[in-house]
């Protein structure tokens, strides 16, 4: 089967909320036409940076077909709401959310390791054939263990890549190296990787990685996919000059969350207001007073997005 990813730089894109903490229609359409415009190979809704476990099924159906409206079929859409605690909760996301997988567009979902519950390889393993049973779409596994409490190894990535063609890619955000570098010499051909960590993207495209789904391209969309293209490219120099300009800025980012910071910098930016759900919430005076500081440094390094 042939792997309808791009290879480049992904965007796992935020949801903007009004001060109400309701959808903000007109940002959502902003922010998609900022990140095509500014060169993102492809888009991720809905996954952590969207914040949809804090919205409900109706709220995700509807920015999931917004963001495919707004997007018009320019780039590749993954639908990144399919992890959970439970393997028959997923499968029943799936079916709740068919009329989304029937629009064109829509190329993969995106499916973490189960949280919570903290499974052993094999029960990873096991969950994510079931998935690939019923899979509606091509399935993207996304490797968080920061967020999921168990890390899905190298071994088992690849044994789920060799088991069934369901399987196209691994958002690798374990931030080990040598998990990345086992996955891509190891996993069959046609099987992507995708760095899960901005900070981690340029030396795994090194290693041979396809490319990363950024957090930091929702407000530098073309400083992050000209670096992703240039270290694809394999011109590490041009590529180190767009790593290094937004070095300083991943730390703060995540300071007091995400996407609680990604927001702040976007607000700086106006391209959509900084509200975010409980249980998150906004950040500090001092995480706000660092990131306006990257903000303007920015501006006197490369102007921010397509510019």
């Amino acid at each position: 089967m042939r792997n309808p990813l791009p290879d480049g730089c992904g965007v796992a894109l935020v949801t903007p909320f009004d001060s109400d903490g309701q959808l903000d229609r007109p940002a959502l359409r902003t922010l998609v036409d900022y990140v095509i415009d500014g060169g993102c190979s492809f888009i991720v809704a809905l996954g952590t940076t969207g914040e949809a476990v804090s919205q409900s099924r109706a709220e995700c159906i509807e920015v999931l077909k917004l963001v495919h409206e707004y997007a018009d079929r320019r780039v590749p859409l993954v639908a990144g709401p399919f992890g959970g605690n439970g393997t028959d909760g997923v499968l029943q996301r799936f079916r709740d959310y068919a009329e989304v997988f029937e629009l064109p567009g829509y190329v993969a979902l995106m499916s973490s390791v189960p949280s919570y519950v903290k499974p052993n390889q094999e029960g990873i393993y096991a969950h994510f054939m079931r998935l690939a049973e019923e899979a509606p779409l091509p399935i993207l596994l996304y490797n968080v263990p920061s967020r999921t409490g168990k890390h899905m190894t190298a071994a088992t990535t690849v044994r789920l890549a060799r088991a069934s063609e369901v399987f196209i890619g691994v958002k690798e955000a374990s931030g080990v190296m040598t998990e990345g570098m086992a996955i891509f010499r190891d996993a069959p051909s046609g099987f992507k990787l995708y760095s899960g960590d901005d900070t981690t993207a340029l030396p795994l495209m090194a290693c041979g990685a396809n490319g990363v789904v950024s957090v930091v391209a929702n407000a530098y969309p073309r400083v992050f996919s000209d670096m992703t293209r240039a270290a694809l490219a394999g011109e590490f120099a041009k590529a180190r000059r767009g790593n290094d300009a937004l070095l300083d800025m991943h730390e703060w980012l995540y300071v007091d969350g995400n996407p609680a910071g990604i927001k702040a910098v976007l607000a700086q930016l106006d391209l959509c207001g900084d509200t975010v759900r409980l249980p998150l919430a906004p950040v500090s005076d001092a995480t706000r007073g660092k990131l306006v500081d990257e903000v303007m440094r920015m501006e006197t390094v490369v102007a921010p997005g397509v510019a």
